[in-house]
């Protein structure tokens, strides 16, 4: 079974200190001068984007998907074309798509923008696709206790 939460990297918190001092050193390793006009605020900035790519680090999305009711509703729930953005661990590069998540409850519902929310909470921390797929699927089942999950990601990945 693959570990839902909490990720490895949540440990320590995001450190925005550090990240930055790592942007300038990358800067400085490609030959570029960290203090030159265009790159000055550079590290900053790029540290400040990469804590909210990477904010799912710090959230748990059972906690999320545990707001639901008791519902006599035993059919089929789908939803479709849940867009995502992640960012692959080997490469550091983007990837983005289109998840499709369809669970059948044993009593137990949520509102379907929680299933979306969990998406993006797996999404938004490095990842593989087979990972992120097999971590809303198990999610979804041990916290809905659900009689059966299907999910589908669709994605192109740019690296």
């Amino acid at each position: 079974m693959t570990a839902i939460h909490p990720s490895p990297l949540t440990r320590g918190g995001f450190d925005i200190d550090a990240a930055e001092d790592a942007i300038r050193t990358l800067i400085e390793a490609i030959g570029e001068d960290p203090g030159r006009e265009g790159l000055r605020d550079s590290p900053r900035r790029i540290a400040a984007m990469y804590r909210e790519v990477f904010e799912g680090l710090e959230q748990d999305p059972r906690v999320v998907l545990s707001v639901g009711f008791e519902e006599g509703h035993d059919e089929l729930v789908i939803l479709r074309e849940i867009p995502f953005h992640s960012m692959c661990e080997h490469h550091f590069m983007p990837f983005h798509g289109q998840a499709h998540v369809g669970y059948l409850p044993d009593g137990r519902i949520v509102g379907l923008s929680k299933i979306a929310r969990a998406v993006e909470i797996f999404a938004r921390r490095p990842q593989v696709q087979e990972r992120l797929t097999n971590q809303v699927a198990e999610c979804i089942e041990d916290v809905l206790d659900a009689r059966g999950v299907g999910v589908v990601i669709e994605a192109e990945h740019l690296c």
